[in-house]
């Protein structure tokens, strides 16, 4: 594939995070049902799993499912629950084959108890596999993350675990759901949506934005490679100037 030539290999980004949006919008376009969107859409999520783990890139999380997402109509949230515990039985192969790792962030006590029972079967699987980390944001808001991290650090200054002296980024990093991962480096949204919509707002505070018009079951490798390509096309200067980093 000739656009992979144009890929630096060693400028990747190390955690790559994407809003896949659109899955509703594209069924509407094909005369579908938005639960055929969907579906369609986790065939995107195996293409860009397995083409990021080609490349190298060690962390991808994906959003999959908001906690505003509750809100949405019942049989088109019973439908995404179906959607999430199928393609877990299905992608294990996929994880297994790929080195990967499989990690999730949220609310995850919301989730039906099939769908925790297939997600913590599917972690525990994968916990040894070493390649790289893909994180799926399931019942996430990162509005819910903040307020549950400042609520565990005000427990702990009253409990004299910790001073509030003490508190910092680190400390904060500490009690995030994404503990255990690194700031994103690119975000990435489809559907041509030029918003955040709660999702990593903490961990996102330096990172490239990319935003596409392509709907999530038409995003492909090349859209991928393309966007990688404009990541590594920008200055990245972290507050200073550009001869500072030079």
């Amino acid at each position: 594939m000739e656009i992979l030539n144009k890929i630096d290999a060693t400028n990747l980004p190390k955690h790559l995070a994407i809003i896949m949006d659109g899955n509703g919008r594209w069924a509407k376009q094909q005369g579908l049902l938005r639960s055929l969107g969907h579906q369609s859409g986790t065939k995107s999520v195996k293409v860009i799993i397995e083409a990021s783990a080609r490349l190298g890139i060690e962390f991808l999380t994906l959003y999959a499912f908001s906690s505003e997402n509750w809100n949405r109509p019942k049989l088109e949230v019973e439908t995404l629950m179906k959607v999430l515990i199928n393609s877990l039985k299905k992608e294990l192969v996929t994880l297994q084959k790929n080195n990967i790792k499989l990690n999730a962030i949220g609310n995850l006590e919301k989730l039906p108890k099939s769908a925790q029972k297939e997600l913590l079967d599917v972690i525990n699987k994968t916990k040894d596999n070493t390649k790289m980390t893909l994180t799926l944001a399931l019942s996430y808001g990162s509005r819910e993350e903040l307020v549950s991290a400042v609520k565990n650090i005000c427990r702990k200054v009253k409990n004299n675990i910790i001073s509030i002296d003490t508190i910092d980024d680190s400390i904060i990093n500490e009690h995030l759901y994404t503990q255990n991962l690194p700031d994103v480096d690119l975000l990435i949204r489809t559907s041509g949506e030029h918003r955040i919509s709660n999702f990593l707002l903490w961990q996102i505070a330096y990172a490239e934005l990319y935003f596409t018009d392509i709907l999530w079951p038409d995003f492909k490798e090349e859209d991928l490679y393309e966007a990688i390509i404009s990541y590594q096309k920008r200055e990245r200067r972290f507050g200073k100037t550009s001869e500072q980093i030079k």
